[in-house]
């Protein structure tokens, strides 16, 4: 969405700083031993605590022939996004590469929000898939200025892919955020600059590299939800919400400073 209006910018703003303090609440506590599930039902309080709702419970993608079973998405390892927490009776074990995806609805706009996290002591290959996966949403949003485009934004995104030697799928991608839970315009992890669609003032995406350590092409998992790598590798994803201010990115997806 284009948020043309200060009631707008506010609430998009309020909705980001509740969403962010969710996320890190739930991300610190993943730990060895802990039930998928557990954070679910953490996030449900959490949200309903503050009188928001939860986004992608009983959300309904255009292709998809049933509503989301969860408000929040856990993927472990080999899952890139998409794994229902709330339906998911697996424990964490040590060194577990946990991705939280969650998104929540405030004063009727929504934001998005993702990290990804290691449980307890973690591989050095996947410190540096967090880091570098980290690092490229960072490039992304720096690229996420009015006069630039969608292409520019994935092609910050990509070199930092290419720079470490990572993979990453070319079906999953960012997106326009804010009236629905996904609008246009789509925001791809790769392009040329200056393609795809031009970035304007107040435009509200939600940019969210994925990378793996293998080939990043995926598939999708028997639940006919999740996706994962082909090749079994590891996986990582990182998303703001971002606006596009005439004075550069505005990060939404972020604890109000105090």
């Amino acid at each position: 969405m284009v948020a043309g209006t200060e009631k707008e910018r506010e609430a998009l703003q309020e909705g980001g700083h509740r969403l962010a303090r969710h996320v890190r609440i739930l991300s610190e506590m993943v730990r060895p031993g802990l039930l998928v599930r557990a954070l679910e039902v953490r996030a449900q309080e959490m949200v309903a605590a503050d009188g928001d709702t939860m986004a992608f419970l009983h959300y309904r993608a255009a292709k998809s022939e049933k509503p989301f079973p969860s408000g929040l998405c856990v993927s472990l390892n080999n899952y890139f996004v998409h794994g229902p927490a709330g339906v998911n009776q697996s424990v964490i074990a040590d060194g577990d590469v946990v991705s939280i995806d969650f998104g929540i609805k405030h004063a009727g706009l929504y934001t998005d929000h993702a990290v990804t996290v290691i449980a307890g002591k973690g591989s050095p290959e996947d410190e540096r898939l967090v880091a570098g996966t980290k690092e490229a949403l960072t490039a992304g949003i720096a690229a996420a200025r009015v006069g630039n485009t969608t292409g520019d934004i994935g092609y910050a995104v990509e070199q930092v892919a290419n720079e470490y030697g990572f993979g990453f799928p070319r079906n999953l991608c960012g997106h326009g955020v804010g009236k629905k839970v996904h609008e246009e315009p789509h925001v791809p992890n790769f392009g040329a600059k200056g393609s795809g669609t031009a970035l304007v003032e107040n435009l509200v995406i939600a940019i969210e590299p994925m990378f793996a350590l293998g080939s990043g092409d995926v598939e999708l998992a028997s639940d006919g939800l999740t996706y994962r790598t082909k090749d079994g590798s590891r996986a990582a994803h990182f998303e703001h919400t971002v606006i596009i201010t005439k004075n550069g990115p505005e990060v939404l997806t972020k604890e109000q400073s105090v």
